[in-house]
């Protein structure tokens, strides 16, 4: 299982669990998170610390705030 985390509006990540075994990658987290939040994607980018990538998406809800989700993705280099 991967974890797909959302800021709530108090800065408090949450955790929902996405089936995938080799990790998502940009595309299929954008649309994860599109799906679950139906909000507007406003940036997406990915950062690789450890060895392993995660997914930074910022989408625009309907009430008007931005806020920011994080995505697990691939493991990175050798190992």
């Amino acid at each position: 299982m991967r974890a797909l985390q959302q800021r709530s509006e108090s800065g408090v990540e949450q955790d929902y669990r996405v089936a995938q075994d080799n990790g998502m990658s940009l595309s299929e987290a954008i649309e994860s998170v599109r799906r679950k939040t139906n909000g507007r994607i406003v940036s997406a980018e990915t950062k690789v610390s450890g060895g392993r990538e995660t997914h930074h998406i910022k989408v625009l809800t309907k009430d008007g705030k931005v806020k920011t989700h994080k995505v697990k993705g691939r493991k990175r280099g050798s190992g």
